[in-house]
């Protein structure tokens, strides 16, 4: 796209942002999730929701004819400056139906599928969970066991899930099942869509060490996934599940496109250093922590740089393959490791679990610090990202 029209349309959003983003939704606040039990009272967040979602901007580069917006990568990037510059939050939380399912049934879903799904992943009307690993199925997993049996226009799915991010909250599933044991495992995979709504679905969250309960187990007892909602081929969900997972890993590891990292404010590592170490002339006061400090900030612009410039190189527009296992294990560690410097400068502020003597800050940084203990094996554990790299990025031999 030509300057001039690239500079045309940053016009014309700065008007239209400035027109339609209430100020309510402006600056911190709640941010509207996807989903049918997920609900948000603040009007204003439901407001910018609903304008966003009829231009197509809470998806702003899927196509229009699927409720996208149809924008470049270049507008694309215009609209989050311009957001940027008002302060304007997120207009949806889009989880893993925006950044893994979507792209999916772009590429290899029917067109049938398309508008019957992604319109409503735009509208954040529907939430949807993966089911992919099993009890015995986790970095091996082909080895799936949770059977999908052929009945006219439908499957009869039963076995077990494990580690179902937000399954509890989730209207529908996109799940790797096996309908045929008698071929090669990667061959006798299907790849299915299925209404979390029904009675052969139970749900049962997994308590962590961070208190929450993000991950749970799923049991399927004579559920049902309509045929219609095969995606690919019978037998053949196996490329259909890795390219998935290709789409999951590039957003982990934060080639998303949609987030801001916090780089100032009262939670970046500066705020928190100057203030639980001591400041100095408007710096860190300790320089060993000064040190420590700028070389993670460093990394983090760094690898924020070099996504922008992997995504930019992709000229097609779609994710890049294996490539992803090296953003997935850098971004993920960078992850980890923050949240445990955030910790180790707050001292015994930064391990409270309650009390009045804790902040509400200092507990979130707690539990935030649990929590990353798991972005190092969820989606493919540092393990798995670094055989791919051996193997699919150097060619090296097994």
């Amino acid at each position: 796209m030509a300057n001039e029209q690239l500079d045309e349309f940053r016009r014309e959003v700065r008007a239209w942002l400035e027109e339609n983003c209430p100020k309510g939704a402006r600056g911190p606040g709640p941010v509207a999730m996807p989903g049918r039990r997920n609900r948000v009272d603040d009007k204003d967040t439901i407001l910018w929701k609903e304008r966003m979602a009829e231009k197509g901007w809470t998806v702003p580069h899927w196509p229009k004819e699927y409720g996208g917006g149809g924008l470049s990568r270049a507008e694309v990037s215009v609209l989050q400056q311009e957001m940027n510059r008002i302060d304007a939050r997120m207009p949806l939380m889009g989880g893993m139906g925006v950044s893994m399912i979507g792209p999916t049934l772009l590429e290899f879903g029917t067109e049938d599928q398309k508008k019957r799904h992604l319109p409503p992943i735009v509208r954040g009307e529907i939430n949807w969970c993966q089911g992919y690993s099993e009890p015995g199925a986790g970095s091996d997993l082909a080895s799936l066991r949770t059977r999908a049996e052929e009945k006219g226009d439908h499957f009869v799915i039963n076995g077990q899930k494990i580690w179902t991010s937000g399954a509890q909250f989730a209207d529908w599933m996109f799940a790797l099942v096996r309908t045929n044991f008698d071929v090669p495992k990667h061959e006798g995979i299907s790849f299915v869509l299925l209404d979390m709504d029904q009675e052969g679905v139970s749900v049962r969250p997994i308590k962590l060490i961070s208190g929450a309960s993000p991950f749970c187990e799923t049991f399927f007892d004579n559920a049902i996934a309509k045929k219609e909602d095969l995606v690919g081929e019978l037998n053949k969900g196996w490329t259909v599940g890795k390219r998935l997972l290709q789409h999951e890993r590039s957003g982990q590891g934060g080639l998303g496109g949609g987030g801001r990292r916090q780089e100032a404010g009262p939670g970046s590592l500066d705020t928190v250093a100057k203030k639980y170490i001591g400041e100095a002339d408007g710096r860190i006061a300790d320089p060993q922590w000064r040190d420590r400090v700028l070389t993670m900030n460093m990394n983090q612009k760094a690898f924020s740089l070099t996504t922008r410039r992997a995504m930019e190189e992709n000229r097609d527009g779609r994710t890049p393959g294996e490539a992803t296992s090296i953003f997935k294990l850098y971004g993920s560690t960078l992850t980890r490791d923050r949240a445990a410097m955030t910790v180790e400068m707050m001292g015994f502020q930064g391990v409270g679990w309650e009390g009045d003597s804790f902040s509400e800050a200092e507990l979130n940084a707690t539990r935030s610090w649990l929590s990353s203990r798991a972005v190092t094996i969820y989606g493919g554990t540092n393990e798995v990202q670094k055989n791919i790299i051996a193997k699919r990025v150097l060619g090296l031999p097994d």
